[in-house]
């Protein structure tokens, strides 16, 4: 690890958890809250998300759909669910437990840590509090008089997670990006690892691991990314 001060950035579903945060959460909080009724619109809902991924539609697109779903929800409300989210399911192994232990490693080492989500702060909150991260780069739902309108600023997906890691990059010229670290699973973080040193991929997706061995053949200098695979669960 850098002897120097350093930042490690990381991707949450998948990656630190072993779940899609999103998903997970609304089918929670819907059942939670309406029961067999709430579990059936978590159904529909999904379906329709998974039918226009099918057909083709961009991951930015959907991410608002799923926002969407939350148009007139109390904010305070939705995150004290979120709360009671993350207590019901991180006992029984919400965590990816190499991940967590490479940041707390990092941690330990003095490194800021910063999760980079297409997800929200109202299940990320208790999960960066839980491994020290600092700063979350995640999509932020609109709020007007404490409710959620069903719009969002910038989906934090792709293209999009870089962008924010090179601005939170830029406000600190005192760090060196070659000196940090970020941490994904899928092929849509690549523009995020690209902004670091070192790249670290978790998993084992073959498009992931073949985008990554294609960069090594056209520049043979670059620094291979390291690999944390995933445990069999």
């Amino acid at each position: 690890m850098p002897s120097r001060p350093y930042l490690v950035f990381a991707d949450v579903d998948e990656t630190l958890i072993n779940c899609k945060s999103m998903f997970d959460f609304l089918r929670y909080q819907l059942t939670a809250r309406h029961g067999a009724t709430g579990t059936s619109e978590y159904d529909r809902l999904r379906a329709g998300f998974q039918q226009a991924a099918d057909a083709g539609t961009p991951r930015e697109t959907i991410n608002r759909a799923y926002y969407a779903a939350y148009e007139g929800e109390s904010a305070a409300s939705i995150a004290e669910w979120g709360e009671r989210w993350f207590s019901d399911r991180e006992p029984g192994g919400l965590f990816i437990e190499e991940t967590r232990e490479a940041l707390r490693a990092h941690r330990e080492a003095g490194a800021e840590l910063i999760l980079v989500s297409g997800s929200f702060s109202a299940c990320l909150d208790p999960i960066a509090r839980s491994v020290g991260a600092g700063h979350l780069l995640c999509t932020r739902p609109l709020v007007e008089e404490g409710g959620y309108t069903g719009r969002i600023e910038t989906p934090m997906i792709g293209a999009n997670k870089a962008t924010a890691v090179q601005q939170f990059l830029a406000a600190r010229p005192q760090i060196d990006p070659q000196d940090c670290y970020a941490y994904g699973d899928h092929p849509s973080d690549l523009p995020m690892l690209d902004c670091v040193g070192h790249p670290v991929a978790v998993g084992e997706d073959p498009a992931l691991r073949a985008c990554l061995d294609a960069r090594l053949e056209a520049h043979p200098g670059a620094r291979r990314p390291d690999t944390l695979l995933e445990p069999q669960r």
